[in-house]
């Protein structure tokens, strides 16, 4: 997602933008209170740093006076989490004291986004105090009641960074490679007491869910000389040419560290599991109306009630339905709901890649082309343009079957590594042809990836800070720039999974919302999900299972995108023959990860400017 700080420029930035955007160079301008704040929000960004460790190795800046970070991970303890909540209740109280009337524009947003990041996280806190509050840590988008399920925890995400994000050039890497092994045991067996302690105070994972996680930390238990953060190791420190046997260090403390801490997650799993509730939605969680209540806010940063977000999706679902209907007659597809004709279309199998190795190796290769396509395209939306520095990759077959179908992952600042894009492979089923290449706009460019390497112009807090809206509205809002510069002009087939995408996102309104505020049962769910989006069963118990874990992320889709253009409606309608959409795209995009209330602040000065 992310690239060096040495833009690659085509044309101009549109005037106005510059003039509305805050970027490090117009700070260095600005008024007379800027200094001041912006070492404020340096100062709280290497505390940050410290917090959450996962970030500096996410962003290649793990070295040079921060190369102690090098050798850690996140302590995931009880008693961490408590001091991370009262550093962030003591920097919010350091945002707050800060004259907003003594700052430029561009600090103004740099402090606006600091301190409601912080809020809404200490709410979190207040309201939310089991689980996970993950709002200002590397996984920003990803807070849920549950500590530990098939999407998230140690065993999720470490074994993906120690083996794609940690660099090894010398033997001090080596080292921290080995003592962040060492960590991730920690990090599990810390986790394993929350969860237990969350289960005495009534909350406990679903039960589909527990037993899926507690199979998938059994088998990832299994065989742990053959592990990819053994293997890879050894690889790595052998390409360095360091001298010493790594490769049998590491396997000494996976078998002896790792694997028992996994195991013993598997057994307090499979001992809660009784007592487990056969619901999906987190209504059975004590005092759910309030947890539910912030994870919109947090998804959303919005106010908006459920009520609200699902009667607004099932009106969008109808629109979108209405939208499609002329495409899927040109196709043969006459009678049934737009869902149920694109469960059909979804079938043809002309359009399915075989459910092989060679099958998916075809897929990937599709995908990489359907980027050789977009890139030459993005002139047309944008004045400054970035590399797009991108690898497209399955999602590793060991999580596989609790992993999302498609999520992209960011890439180190000075651009070592690239910006990772993530397919779920499982079942290629899933996958007709028609339907990847707006999934890879929003994953890939002009989306996550290709938004995240303007971020490196900002201050460092802010790539650190994420708000899912945005991202997620952007991720959205790229599949229509695709469209928009012509992407589907010759490929009627394309639209049809651009538009499914849309009502799909819609969907996420009405199902999140359905199961943790309406109470709807995973039958209900499921039956409602498949007619409306056309997904198979195994599509949509994946999606499903994602928003009984993270509840309140999947409405972040298409609020976000709702959003962004209605600021560019008004807009638009403010400048009118003056609008320039590559102007609009800029200012939004350079902006960075913000709440939709800051967002509309920043584009109503650019389009006062333009």
């Amino acid at each position: 997602m992310q690239i060096d700080r040495r833009r690659f420029v085509a044309g101009a930035a549109a005037l106005g933008a510059t003039a509305a955007l805050p970027a490090r160079a117009l700070a260095a301008t600005g008024a007379p209170g800027d200094a001041a704040a912006m070492a404020l929000l340096d100062k709280h960004a290497e505390a940050l740093l410290v917090s959450y460790p996962e970030n500096a190795m996410t962003l290649g800046i793990d070295t040079g006076k921060r190369a102690a970070l090098k050798s850690a991970l996140g302590d995931h303890s009880a008693g961490a989490e408590a001091k991370r909540r009262a550093e962030a209740a003591q920097r919010l109280t350091e945002l707050r004291a800060i004259d907003t009337k003594t700052l430029s524009p561009a600090v103004t947003v740099h402090v606006e986004t600091a301190t409601v990041a912080h809020e809404i996280a200490l709410d979190g806190w207040r309201r939310m105090p089991v689980g996970d509050m993950a709002f200002l840590s590397a996984n920003g988008y990803r807070s849920t009641p549950y500590v530990v399920s098939q999407g998230n925890g140690a065993f999720v995400d470490v074994p993906d960074l120690l083996e794609n994000k940690h660099q090894v050039a010398d033997a001090a890497d080596a080292e921290a490679y080995l003592a962040r092994m060492r960590a991730y045991a920690q990090e599990l067996r810390d986790e394993t007491e929350r969860v237990k302690a969350d289960a005495a105070k009534g909350v406990y994972l679903p039960a589909f869910l527990n037993e899926i996680t507690a199979r998938q930390l059994r088998d990832g238990a299994a065989r742990p000389a053959d592990w990819a953060i053994v293997t890879s190791f050894g690889s790595k420190t052998q390409a360095a040419g360091i001298a010493g046997d790594w490769a049998r260090r590491a396997a000494a403390i996976a078998e002896q560290e790792i694997a028992p801490a996994l195991a013993a997650q598997a057994d307090a799993f499979v001992a809660l599991r009784p007592k487990a509730p056969d619901v999906a939605g987190m209504w059975q969680v004590p005092d759910a109306a309030n947890i539910y209540g912030w994870l919109v806010e947090a998804g959303t940063t919005t106010k908006r009630t459920p009520e609200d977000i699902h009667a607004a999706g099932l009106e969008q679902c109808k629109a979108l339905a209405a939208e499609m209907d002329p495409l899927l007659r040109a196709q043969g597809l006459t009678q049934g709901t737009a869902g149920e004709r694109l469960a059909v279309l979804g079938k043809r199998p002309d359009l399915l890649f075989a459910n092989t190795d060679a099958g998916r190796a075809e897929l990937l290769a599709y995908l990489n082309q359907v980027v050789a396509k977009i890139r030459p395209l993005m002139p047309k939306a944008f004045g400054k343009l970035v590399r797009g520095n991108l690898n497209i990759k399955r999602v590793p077959p060991a999580i596989q079957d609790g992993a999302p179908n498609g999520y992209a992952g960011p890439g180190s600042i000075d651009g070592k590594i690239p910006g990772t894009y993530y397919i779920n492979l499982r079942d290629t089923g899933i996958w007709p042809r028609y339907s990847l290449p707006t999934l890879t706009f929003h994953e890939g460019i002009p989306g996550h990836v290709w938004q995240g390497e303007y971020t490196f112009d900002l201050p460092l807090i802010r790539t650190l800070l994420s708000f899912n809206a945005y991202s997620e509205g952007w991720g959205l809002y790229a599949e229509q720039i695709a469209d928009e510069v012509g992407f589907y002009a010759d490929d009627p087939l394309g639209r049809i999974g651009y538009l499914q995408s849309m009502n799909f996102r819609a969907a996420r309104l009405v199902a999140d919302t359905g199961l943790h505020h309406k109470r709807w049962t995973m039958d209900q769910a499921m039956q409602w999900f498949m007619a409306t989006t056309g997904f198979t069963a195994s599509q949509a118990r994946s999606e499903l299972n994602r928003y009984c874990t993270w509840p309140g992320q999947a409405l972040g889709y298409k609020t976000g995108h709702n959003e962004i253009n209605r600021l560019r409606d008004v807009a638009k309608a403010k400048l009118g023959a003056r609008f320039d959409v590559r102007g609009f795209n800029d200012a939004v995009v350079q902006t960075g990860g913000v709440p939709l209330g800051v967002l509309a602040k920043v584009v109503d000065r650019w389009a006062a400017s333009a």
